[in-house]
């Protein structure tokens, strides 16, 4: 663990008590709903997120700290809160100490509080997009009419900047440009997540997009057409690539998983200048990626000589790359190439 300080065993085993009660305190208000309609998924989220939790102290954190004659345990939240306040005052570089202490005053429903909090986290990681998303929300919801001033717009448009297609990042600074009464930017902002949601989501999605179109005087936009039936509208020249599964992770295919074919610049951003979205059912899987494909209307892949492909097989849908998923080595390939470039998903993501 990176600090400014170096930390002793018992003020750190004090910090881990305090961290250790806040994670049960805010899981259990997390979770409780959950636990009162499917109590056995309730309990299994909560062991799952509490070991989590112990393995990335004892990857990053100091284990001696831990110990029974260092550690005194908070009795309740607030003493948890107190002590991990005590913790930051004496040793204020601690990003997760400030992100923990923000979502237990979340949870206490201390929303300046805790608008306070992720800012001092932000001023120690300002480029992580998760964070920063957090923070935006966090400022707005400390006021009154939960609107997104100024500085969570900036915010959120630097998380943009470091991650394009952040979800919660792109959701929030949609909202925050229609409360701005700037509906037309708000549809801009949210048209390419209709690419990477689940088709329930996509539903929804596209009501809202539909609704801040309406208001800036502009036609509505139909569904994208689904990603196995391709596009026959578009331009520009089309990709042939052929996705294969390693042998190896057969075995490893989650139910019901999502395979995503991307096309991206090389040397450039993360953002796609092609995608497609299928059930991970059947491989090998032979898609066409072209203009159609971009989630983008400023970059099309006929712009580009060249692109890197990859595939992804994603448990949940999400088109972000979570730890767990199944991914391909990159494979560099002109656009105007007739063979299919074979890509071969053969390592799970870190």
């Amino acid at each position: 663990m990176v600090m400014a300080v170096t930390m002793g065993s018992a003020p750190m085993g004090m910090f881990v008590a305090c961290g250790a009660a806040l994670v049960v305190f805010v899981l259990g208000y997390a979770l409780h709903p959950l636990w009162r309609t499917r109590p056995a998924l309730g309990i299994g989220l909560g062991v799952a997120l509490a070991a989590a939790t112990v393995a990335l102290y004892f990857a990053i954190g100091t284990p001696a700290g831990l110990q029974p004659e260092q550690r005194k345990a908070p009795q309740s939240l607030d003493e948890a809160v107190t002590q991990l306040e005590a913790e930051l005052e004496r040793d204020p570089n601690q990003i997760e100490g400030w992100r923990l202490l923000a979502s237990a005053y979340t949870a206490q429903g201390l929303g300046m509080k805790a608008r306070d909090a992720y800012a001092r986290a932000v001023t120690l990681a300002p480029d992580n997009p998760d964070l920063l998303a957090e923070a935006a929300e966090a400022r707005a919801l400390a006021t009154r009419e939960r609107r997104f001033d100024n500085e969570a717009v900036a915010m959120l448009k630097h998380a943009l900047e470091q991650q394009p297609m952040h979800q919660r990042a792109r959701w929030f600074l949609g909202i925050a440009q229609r409360q701005a009464e700037q509906p037309a930017e708000a549809a801009k902002t949210w048209e390419p997540l209709l690419t990477v949601v689940d088709p329930a989501t996509a539903a929804s999605l596209l009501d809202q997009i539909n609704g801040a179109r309406q208001e800036a005087g502009m036609p509505a936009m139909q569904a994208p057409a689904p990603a196995v039936a391709g596009n026959a509208a578009a331009a520009g020249p089309g990709l042939k690539i052929r996705v294969e599964l390693s042998p190896q992770l057969a075995a490893k295919l989650p139910a019901n998983a999502s395979v995503f074919v991307i096309a991206r610049q090389v040397g450039g951003p993360p953002m796609p200048v092609a995608v497609e979205k299928h059930p991970a059912a059947k491989f090998p899987l032979e898609v066409s990626l072209d203009d159609g494909d971009s989630p983008m209307p400023t970059m099309k892949l006929s712009q580009l000589e060249q692109v890197q492909v990859l595939a992804r097989v994603s448990a949940s849908g999400n088109a972000i790359p979570q730890s767990g998923d199944l991914t391909s080595q990159p494979v560099t390939v002109r656009v105007d190439t007739k063979e299919a470039t074979v890509v071969v998903i053969d390592r799970a993501v870190d």
